[in-house]
């Protein structure tokens, strides 16, 4: 099947005792054994494969103790999972250590070790970059986002929104995971792909902390395997460039012969299409046509936009506008997709998600909404023919808040709406239409001369 060609041939007691657990550390963190991972393989819909699925594939990570309760999850595991896997190992290496006494070396198991973490590695790295250079994971805010004041966001949804303004910035990101996983899939450039990351992934995981961020273990995840990888060649470096001493390169080779060597090329290449290839025209198809942040149903034709609410009566008494009323409307933003957000002095719940989710549901896609106390979020269904919206509070603190109101535009950029809403009190609300200009808008038209708002 193969040859192994090294210039390394009797292992120390203490680096064989090493290699044990990590070799069965990390095969159990890299391979999917767990079988709930296999059961929500055969949830996929193959014939209507989405990025989304091919992410998750990606996103892969043992879940023995996490996420057990929860059947059809592609959740990311935890430090108690690791704990798991390190016990597992440590037991497992000592038996291994008493029945094995006769080898003198795992040149061929390490290097096997380091193409299966390799290839873990690329494809962990690049579902992430895709989902940045076509700008996905962090889009551009939607209106309600632009209309909510700075203190009613929490520290990730900032983060994400900073990141979402500058498109060309996170593209950039992302393309940098896109080299760096394609370096992963080739043995000599796999060190520097190794190295590169241990930096981009560190920012990542400092940032899942600095900002209450919901993927910091699995960044530090995807940091152990590379930091694993980078201390093959660690001494070596060292040489070069710390001593500069004279450095020759590495010499573990694997041979393939026959028609294994055939297998291996087919097997490459399969992969590179389906995890770079597909993966990359399957996101690139989304950005153009399903931002999956964002809900896909469309809004009430003409109507997106922001508006003042300058007539607000409940049980036929009106409300003025007023600094400590926390039961008038005081805006309301109808969004391009069916959502219609509230403005008002009332604080709500968050609901927060803050590891990446791509769903084809609308009603699991909560980006707009993710992070945000200072607006209510319905998604409403309208029947245009009897001028009614079916409105449902997106908040899953709040699944009462459901009701009906009628509408009607008596005018150009007025709505009036009319009905009884959750609390069983009869409402009427009139929007007018602010006609108002964004500065990101404005910019994005490539304006040159000053901007006025």
């Amino acid at each position: 099947m193969s040859t192994l060609t090294t210039n390394q041939i009797k292992w120390k007691e203490y680096e064989k005792g090493a290699f044990r657990f990590f070799f069965i550390y990390f095969v159990l963190q890299a391979l999917p054994l767990d079988w709930k991972y296999f059961g929500n393989l055969f949830r996929i819909q193959w014939g209507s494969l989405g990025f989304g699925d091919i992410f998750y594939i990606s996103r892969y990570t043992p879940q023995f103790i996490s996420g057990s309760s929860t059947p059809g999850t592609w959740g990311i595991g935890t430090l108690a999972d690791w704990a798991l896997i390190a016990g597992i190992a440590l037991i497992g290496a000592i038996v291994w250590s008493i029945r094995d006494k006769k080898s003198e070396n795992y040149n061929k198991l390490y290097y096997w070790l380091r193409v299966i973490l390799r290839y873990r590695l690329a494809i962990g790295i690049i579902a992430y970059g895709f989902i940045k250079f076509f700008p996905l994971q962090s889009p551009l805010p939607s209106i309600s986002n632009l209309n909510t004041s700075y203190g009613d966001f929490d520290r990730w949804k900032l983060f994400s929104l900073s990141l979402g303004i500058v498109p060309g910035y996170e593209s950039f990101l992302g393309l940098v995971e896109i080299v760096v996983g394609v370096l992963l899939l080739f043995r000599k450039t796999a060190t520097l792909g190794a190295i590169i990351i241990l930096v981009f992934t560190g920012n990542v995981f400092i940032s899942n902390i600095a900002y209450d961020g919901g993927e910091a273990i699995y960044a530090l995840y995807l940091i152990n395997i590379a930091l694993f990888l980078t201390i093959y060649d660690i001494q070596r470096i060292y040489n070069l460039v710390a001593l500069r001493k004279p450095t020759s390169p590495n010499t573990v080779k694997i041979s393939l012969n026959g028609q294994w060597r055939t297998s291996r090329l087919v097997l490459k290449s399969l992969f590179i299409f389906f995890f770079v290839f597909l993966y990359g025209y399957k996101t690139y198809a989304a950005y153009h046509h399903d931002i999956y942040q964002y809900p896909k149903a469309k809004g009430l034709a003409g109507t997106a936009g922001l508006y003042n609410v300058s007539d607000f009566r409940i049980n036929s008494k009106q409300l003025p506008y007023s600094q400590t009323d926390t039961t008038r409307w005081n805006d309301v933003v109808f969004e391009k997709w069916n959502t219609i957000s509230i403005g008002s002095l009332k604080r709500y719940k968050a609901d927060t998600s803050t590891t990446e989710e791509i769903s084809r549901n609308n009603d699991d896609r909560k980006y707009e909404l993710d992070g945000t106390t200072g607006r209510a979020y319905y998604s409403y269904v309208a029947d245009t023919v009897k001028q009614v919206l079916l409105l449902k509070n997106r908040n899953s603190n709040y699944k009462a808040d459901q009701f009906t109101l009628h509408y009607t535009q008596p005018a150009n950029g007025t709505i009036i709406l009319t009905g009884v809403d959750h609390n069983k009190d009869s409402v009427y609300v009139q929007l007018d239409r602010i006609n108002k200009k964004y500065l990101l808008q404005e910019a994005a038209q490539g304006r040159s001369k000053a901007l006025k708002l």
